[in-house]
């Protein structure tokens, strides 16, 4: 059996070797040097989130010099990594989600390169060193992913699911009380401000 690429994203970013794709795929830019070998964490501002198909379109994975491609449980989980929804083969989320990063940000341009680099300063220190926060309200908004007792999880109304690389798992009450918050702080305000993130369905089984 062909080992799994390390090409599955975790909400901190982190790339994973699992089998399974998930709901979406992106890219953070070229990854991979000239023998197609995983060689950088990202190369540049635009890290994005994509549909696994779109008119018909078929890629050869991991190219040197072409957008490494990458998959995510689901746009909550990448959205937590710190893109963003693609443009072309997202338009209609992409929208929605500039409308409402507007409102969170009225003070930004409402342009594409600004919300980029936006991003790009709130996710990261330094390359593979994700930018996080912490929050003690117990009120941010759902799609929200957290780390909570040293594990991600998912913002979900008045729960906490346990992010998995198939799924949530082992809900916990969510309340006020500090937590990490892996999502960058741009984004949150802008879930806060009516994006809703397509949310992987294992949230909306009966988790009690």
């Amino acid at each position: 059996m062909t080992p799994a690429r390390t090409n599955r994203v975790a909400p901190d970013g982190t790339l994973l070797a699992v089998p399974d794709r998930g709901l979406f795929w992106g890219s953070r830019g070229c990854l991979v040097d000239a023998a197609g070998r995983l060689s950088r964490y990202s190369s540049g501002r635009m890290w994005l989130i994509c549909v696994l198909a779109f008119r018909g379109r078929r890629r050869v994975q991991w190219q040197p010099r072409r957008l490494t491609e990458l998959y995510f449980l689901d746009e909550a989980t990448a959205l937590a990594a710190g893109h963003r929804p693609c443009g072309e083969c997202r338009n209609r989320d992409h929208r929605a989600f500039k409308a409402a990063w507007v409102i969170a940000h009225p003070a930004d341009p409402p342009k594409v390169a600004a919300i980029d680099a936006r991003l790009h300063a709130d996710r990261l220190l330094a390359p593979g060193q994700p930018r996080t926060w912490t929050d003690a309200c117990g009120g941010l908004p759902t799609g929200t992913v957290v780390r909570h007792d040293g594990v991600a999880r998912l913002v979900h109304g008045d729960r906490l699911l346990t992010w998995t690389p198939g799924g949530y798992r082992e809900p916990v009450e969510y309340g006020p009380g500090p937590v990490e918050v892996l999502t960058p702080r741009a984004t949150v305000a802008t879930l806060a401000a009516g994006y809703r993130p397509v949310i992987h369905p294992s949230a909306e089984l009966d988790q009690h």
